[in-house]
């Protein structure tokens, strides 16, 4: 392994550390020169000294490595990540830049400790950068990655800066996000096998739907965009269609298939599943405060969060089985199930993403008239949609852990879109909360396919 290639190497190391870098960036939102040196020494740091453990323990501990690392950054990343959205969705305080030795500490382990693995590899693949030993070869290479990882994660922290000092909520899901995914990247990448997950057409098709919603945010950009109550019909007529076909023929369907390879009457447990999707939604409906945009209905506990925040709830609750749905298709395509066709994941993918254009533009446009500057108006629009990719990853974990739950969550999530969809036409119609009225359908739906099927 010579110069370039340590480059190449040291460049790819400091990737995670350059995502979480504009994490901290972002919630932390005017930082100082000393904090901008302080989170790439953080980071450079431990991304040089983690190969180097790594190359002094050798491969005697190869397989514990390789077994640990994803488990610890997984956990670490979802807890800072979780606690980050848990702040943004929190009263309004006054936020400390969080750059203090305890949080600076978890996230470099988090971010360098797969890098002990290519310390190994050091090992099996020796450094030759200057004609010398080996270990002062590697330490050469350490240094090296050390460096460019500390002055790619202060470009990270300034980059952060920029955007959280003007939408620091928004910015702080998106970046608790960010590590999420992150970390559940790690951990699915460790827990397949055949080594499909690393396959970058799967990694983007899995952000698709966030693209969709990207794009409806943007039309928010366009100077005098009003939706009138007719457009508005039109586009959640598409929305709904696109939603049920996808809950029928993505989910339903397959499920149906499924289950009946090992069972006689599939359609009985899909049956039961699909009503587990349907009481999963109600509860959100009853134990998440949230608002409808448009129908300015208001649902769920009495809570101290604004209406814009309420209004994204409302986004994230109706995104929660998209996502779920996402993964399972996803995961099937990884695990070349039989009996789903290969191309289904690309076309959920995009029908998901098709719907997000209208969604995300209605609730961008609906923040603007509420008193949101339309840069914050864009950003929570987009932050509406992170779920999708959020949960399609931990949904593709789960069922990468136990492939046999995959037709029942398939139903779960088919029941959970026909019913959160049904919910929302009439309530934008008549400006009624209408959950007595999709319950009703629900049933109905569950009734016929039932007696379809059997």
């Amino acid at each position: 392994m010579g110069l370039f290639e340590v480059l190449l190497l040291a460049v790819g190391l400091a990737m995670d550390a350059f995502a979480v870098s504009i994490c901290k960036g972002l919630a932390a939102g005017k930082v100082t020169k000393k904090e901008y040196l302080l989170c790439g020494v953080w980071f450079g740091t431990f991304q040089a000294f983690m190969p180097l453990i790594g190359y002094l323990v050798g491969s005697s501990f190869v397989k514990l490595i390789s077994m640990v690392a994803p488990w610890v950054a997984f956990i670490l990343l979802s807890l800072i990540g979780g606690n980050m959205i848990k702040e943004a969705l929190g009263p309004e305080e006054e936020v400390s830049p969080g750059f203090d030795v305890k949080t600076m500490f978890m996230m470099a382990i988090a971010t360098s400790i797969d890098a002990l693995a290519v310390g190994i590899t050091f090992v099996a693949v020796p450094v030759r950068i200057i004609d010398s030993g080996s270990l002062t070869n590697v330490v050469i290479a350490v240094f090296i990655i050390g460096i460019i990882t500390c002055i790619i994660s202060m470009a990270g922290v300034r980059i952060g800066s920029v955007f959280g000092d003007r939408y620091k909520a928004g910015s702080e899901i998106m970046g608790g996000t960010i590590l999420m995914f992150i970390g559940f990247r790690a951990l699915i990448t460790h827990l397949d096998s055949s080594n499909t997950l690393a396959d970058t057409e799967t990694i983007f098709g899995m952000l698709i739907p966030l693209i969709g919603t990207l794009l409806g945010a943007l039309i928010i950009y366009a100077q005098k965009v009003q939706l009138s109550d007719k457009m508005r019909a039109i586009l959640v007529g598409f929305s709904t269609g696109i939603m049920l076909s996808v809950a029928v023929w993505g989910m339903i369907e397959p499920a149906v298939d499924g289950i009946s390879v090992d069972a006689h009457k599939g359609i009985i447990p899909v049956t039961i599943f699909f009503c587990v999707g349907v009481i999963l939604q109600v509860l959100l409906d009853k134990f998440v405060p949230h608002t409808h945009v448009y129908s300015d209905i208001t649902e769920g506990p009495e809570s101290k969060l604004s209406p814009m925040v309420k209004a994204v709830l409302k986004e994230v609750i109706h995104h929660i089985p998209e996502g779920i749905a996402l993964g399972a298709i996803y995961a099937a395509h990884f695990m070349k199930t039989e009996w789903i066709s290969t191309t289904v994941a690309l076309v959920l993918a995009i029908a998901i993403a098709l719907q997000n254009i209208p969604e995300a533009l209605s609730v961008s446009l609906w923040l603007r008239g509420a008193g949101a500057k339309t840069g914050k108006a864009f950003l929570m629009g987009v932050v509406s949609g992170a779920p999708i990719p959020l949960l399609g990853i931990i949904t593709v974990v789960l069922i990468v852990l136990f492939p046999g739950l995959l037709p029942y969550i398939m139903s779960v999530s088919g029941g959970a879109l026909v019913y959160t969809t049904i919910e929302e036409i009439p309530q934008i119609a008549l400006k009624q909360d209408n959950d007595r009225g999709a319950l009703a359908f629900t049933v109905g739906f569950a009734a016929v396919m039932l007696m379809i099927f059997i």
